[in-house]
């Protein structure tokens, strides 16, 4: 779970850091089209990753008393 979460935020952290450089710097049109085609679903992904990737209390409690066993 620390390893998805460590991937999530980096893939998160470089894709925020790409679209704020389209926004910001102005690169040439077909830089702009590649990042919006790569990295805005990128962050959304990762973005979700990481909201996923974080457990209630409540359900880790759970977990630990009655651990999954198969159906």
């Amino acid at each position: 779970m620390d390893k998805l979460k460590a991937v999530s935020w980096f893939i998160f952290v470089i894709s925020v850091a790409s679209i704020l450089y389209a926004l910001i710097i102005n690169p040439p049109n077909w830089i702009v089209y590649a990042i919006s085609i790569v990295f805005i679903p990128l962050s959304i992904l990762s973005f979700g990753l990481l909201s996923m990737a974080r457990g209630k209390k409540e359900e880790e409690e759970d977990k630990r008393k009655e651990p999954f066993i198969g159906y």
